[in-house]
């Protein structure tokens, strides 16, 4: 399985490789605590955006992790940020996550297409067995998107993480495999009226 730097492009959305020349763009739209409300990433300054890139482009240069920059198509401007990360090349495996999308683009078509996006590649280019998601068990907007777009639920991982605020989180994780990837591709077009 080898991951590289991809631009996937959709009909609302492109997925651009995250570099440091998004970091004016996305602290315009990304310094809102509610974004950051159930996350493990304390997001108030420009260096704490300036850092989270940082940390992104590390993990790829590391082989673990490929971060992308959301940008809306009709603007041009980007409007939050994902990545594969945990990626197991042995295994074929990896996880779609860390993602955030500015307030005014939620519950939109967006984090749908972006999905779908990600899973149509990890798929189809890289060959991938499963795709795996975590989210705080708590975020419930997040754990319902996952089960819309056909995610399997798996368990929860209980004190799996203690927040910035000190409360300690237990992560739902939630799956897509191969064998699955048919089924969900066709309800995602579908969603997306890809079809």
């Amino acid at each position: 399985m080898t991951i590289h730097p991809v631009t996937l492009e959709g009909s609302h959305i492109r997925l651009e490789p995250l570099s440091m020349s998004h970091h004016p763009e996305l602290c315009e739209i990304g310094l809102d605590d509610e974004v950051w409300r159930l996350t493990t990433t304390v997001m108030k300054t420009r260096d704490d955006m300036k850092t989270y890139i940082e940390t992104a482009l590390r993990w790829q240069h590391e082989g673990t992790a490929l971060p992308f920059v959301i940008i809306e198509k009709t603007t041009g401007k980007a409007i939050g940020s994902s990545r594969y990360g945990n990626i197991d090349g042995v295994n074929r495996h990896l996880e779609i996550g860390w993602t955030w999308i500015a307030r005014q683009w939620q519950r939109t078509a967006v984090n749908t297409e972006m999905k779908y996006l990600l899973l149509k590649h990890a798929f189809e280019t890289l060959g991938c067995i499963r795709v795996e998601f975590k989210t705080d068990s708590l975020n419930e907007r997040s754990r319902n998107a996952l089960l819309r777009i056909g995610a399997k639920e798996e368990g929860t991982f209980r004190n799996h993480m203690i927040t910035p605020s000190g409360r300690i989180r237990h992560s739902v994780y939630f799956s897509i495999i191969d064998s699955e990837w048919g089924i969900i591709k066709q309800q995602l077009e579908q969603k997306l009226k890809y079809v």
